[in-house]
C-alpha cells in the first residue's frame, strides 16, 4: 500500500468511525473471487444481453442459456474473498447496518452478511417469464446437463468467463432449452437484465436502508448506471458522507467525501480492522 492509498484510508476512517454505515457494492468487489467485471481497468468491452433481446424468442434464449450453462459451472464454485469477509466482520461488530449489492453472485450472504438487499436479484434463482414460478438454478443446471450431455466439456477449459455467470461462446447451435415444469413457459434467471427495471419495493427498501445510516460506503462500483448512482445522490442530498473505494474513476466521484483509488480486498480489510476496534 503506497502513501497516497494509506492517506486516503486514514481519511475514510475519520469519516466512517462511530457512524452507522451502509455499503453499496458492485462487480469490482467480486473480481478477487474470480468473477470478471464489466467496467474495471483492463476489462474488455462487453455487450450483455438486454431484457428485450432475451424476450425476443428462442434463438436469444438459447444463446443465453448455452453460455450460462458453461459459465454457471464455474461461477457456482466462486467463494467470498477478503473484501466480502471484511464487510461481514463490520456487520458482526455493529459498524455496518446493511449491504445493498448490485452483484448477483450471492457472495455477501455466503460470507456471513445478514442484512443484504440483492438489488439486481440472485443468479442462483430462476423464474418463469410466463407464470412467475421460481426454482433453483442448480436444479436447472442438472436438467440442462441431461438435455445437453457433454456440452460443457466440448466448450473446453479455455472459454473465457464473463460477468453474471455466463461465458463467451462462439457456437450454440443445437443447444436444447429447458422449460418451466409448471406451465411450459420460458425460464429466465431471477436477475435484473440491462433494460429491465429493479422492482420498486426493492428500491424503496434500499432507500430506507440508506436513510437509517449515517454514512455510505461504496465498494467496487463505477456507478456507471443509475441503479447504483441514485443511492449515492440520495445520501449526498441527505447530508450523509460518502466514501468510495474503487480502482479507476466513478460517476459519483464529485459527490464523494473521500475517494480511495485502490482494490476492495485490501482496503476493506484495513477499514474493518480499524473500525472493529473503534466500536
Amino acid at each position: 500500500m503506497d502513501t497516497l492509498e494509506a492517506s486516503a484510508i486514514d481519511q475514510a476512517l475519520d469519516v466512517l468511525a462511530r457512524r452507522p454505515i451502509v455499503a453499496l457494492t458492485g462487480a469490482g468487489l467480486s473480481t478477487d473471487s474470480g468473477i470478471p467485471d464489466y467496467r474495471g481497468p483492463g476489462s474488455p468491452r462487453r455487450t450483455p444481453m438486454t431484457y428485450q433481446e432475451f424476450l425476443s424468442g428462442e434463438d436469444a434464449q438459447r444463446r443465453y442459456w448455452a453460455r450460462s450453462h458453461v459459465g454457471w459451472a464455474r461461477m457456482a464454485q466462486a467463494e467470498p474473498n477478503a473484501g466480502h469477509h471484511a464487510l461481514a466482520a463490520l456487520e458482526r461488530c455493529g459498524a455496518l447496518k446493511g449491504v445493498i449489492t448490485q452483484n448477483v453472485d450471492g457472495l455477501h450472504t455466503a460470507a456471513g452478511n445478514r442484512a443484504v438487499i440483492d438489488l439486481h436479484g440472485r443468479i442462483a434463482d430462476v423464474v418463469c417469464v410466463r407464470c412467475r414460478r421460481r426454482s433453483s438454478r442448480a436444479e436447472l443446471q442438472r436438467r440442462l446437463a441431461e438435455l445437453n450431455p457433454g456440452f460443457i466439456e466440448a466448450a473446453g477449459a479455455a472459454v473465457e468467463a464473463a460477468p453474471d455467470g455466463d461465458a463467451e461462446l462462439a457456437a450454440v447451435d443445437g443447444f436444447r432449452l429447458a422449460w418451466c415444469t409448471g406451465c411450459g413457459g420460458p425460464l429466465k434467471p431471477d436477475v435484473v437484465f440491462f433494460g429491465e427495471n429493479v422492482p420498486r419495493d426493492r428500491v424503496e427498501r434500499a432507500y430506507a436502508m440508506v436513510d437509517a445510516a449515517a454514512a455510505l460506503l461504496v465498494a467496487g462500483s463505477s456507478l456507471a448506471v443509475m441503479s447504483g448512482l441514485r443511492f449515492v445522490r440520495h445520501a449526498h442530498e441527505a447530508g450523509l458522507p460518502v466514501v468510495i473505494v474503487n480502482r479507476g474513476p466513478t460517476r459519483g466521484d464529485d459527490l464523494a467525501t473521500v475517494r480511495v483509488d485502490a482494490g476492495c480486498s485490501e482496503t476493506l480489510s484495513a477499514l474493518a480492522a480499524a473500525l472493529g476496534t473503534a466500536q
